[in-house]
């Protein structure tokens, strides 16, 4: 569930952008069953084709394709700008006393916490066992000083589209991370990198990729998913009519 040709699991996607041709979508089916028994480097080259093609896949078809890890692509957007070390920003806002401006060297300088859960989709498949590693989003709310009036986060996208939100209380569980790892390697784009949200106990399309903005709010503002029918509080097995073995 969060934006462009990418791995995020619990949205469905939306038509965007010109139809694909059948021939496209019969080669990429072919080149999903392909990837599912070739070696790595095959797999790789198949990974980067589904994230080019998803984004204009108004079928949403290509999500049914396993993506190296065993994730999904999902989109809400045609298309998403890649971010770097140059370029990237992390902004943090709202109802603090010191609003900041993070580089990706500014996140990668700061203590890491590491988690290994599994993540679950909405949409009901599962990866074991995925490490997360990145900066305690408690930390940068304690950095820049939450005001006493606040009572929710909201988090913004540079896909342009994405959005979501936690009560204050969620957002400062120790298993909740902006991060910068995943699968102990960089975050790449199609997984939301260079920097995404991690909301381990929840449905991963809590988990917003691409992040760039965190911004203190004081009532939840429910967020792109919710607003077409997810829940807001989206707990693993006790949410959206699912009964699915905890994440944590």
């Amino acid at each position: 569930m969060n934006p462009e040709p990418t791995e995020s699991p619990e949205e469905e996607q939306e038509a965007q952008g010109r139809p694909i041709g059948r021939r496209v979508l019969l080669g990429t089916l072919g080149l999903g069953a392909l990837g599912v028994v070739s070696a790595p480097v095959l797999q790789k080259g198949m990974d980067g084709f589904l994230g080019a093609v998803s984004g204009k896949d108004p079928t949403g078809l290509t999500g049914l394709l396993p993506n190296g890890g065993g994730f999904r692509y999902y989109s809400v957007t045609a298309s998403v700008p890649n971010r770097n070390a140059q370029n990237y920003r992390l902004t943090v806002d709202g109802l603090v006393d010191r609003p900041a401006t993070y580089t990706l060297a500014d996140l990668r300088a700061m203590p890491q916490t590491r988690l290994v859960k599994d993540v679950q989709c909405v949409t009901g498949w599962r990866v074991p066992g995925t490490p997360f590693e990145g900066v305690r989003l408690s930390r940068l709310l304690d950095a820049a000083g939450v005001r006493a009036k606040a009572g929710a986060v909201r988090f913004t996208c540079f896909d342009g589209a994405y959005t979501e939100s936690l009560t204050l209380d969620q957002a400062r569980r120790s298993d909740i991370l902006v991060a910068l790892r995943m699968q102990d390697k960089p975050l790449g784009h199609d997984h939301g990198g260079p920097v995404r949200l991690y909301v381990a106990p929840m449905y991963f399309y809590k988990s917003a990729k691409w992040l760039s903005g965190i911004t203190v709010t004081e009532d939840v503002k429910p967020g792109y998913w919710e607003d077409r029918g997810y829940d807001v509080d989206a707990w693993v097995g006790k949410s959206n009519g699912r009964d699915d073995d905890p994440t944590s």
